[in-house]
């Protein structure tokens, strides 16, 4: 698996008017959204190669 990333405290503060709001909404939830997807497949490629290195290390 991959490292494992822990925040203890994470505080963000943004102050948007208008249609700015909206933007930043939009643009956040892309990027999130891409980045969880990364990090799915990193997990997911993580879990193939320890299932790869059981099946195929049977000499231990």
């Amino acid at each position: 698996m991959p490292k494992n990333l822990i925040i203890h405290n994470l505080e963000v503060r943004f102050q948007v008017e208008g249609d700015d709001g909206a933007l930043f909404a939009r643009l956040f939830n892309k990027h999130i959204q891409a980045w969880a997807r990364l990090y799915e497949e990193e997990c997911a490629r993580a879990e193939r190669s320890d299932n790869d290195r059981k099946l195929g290390g049977g000499g231990r």
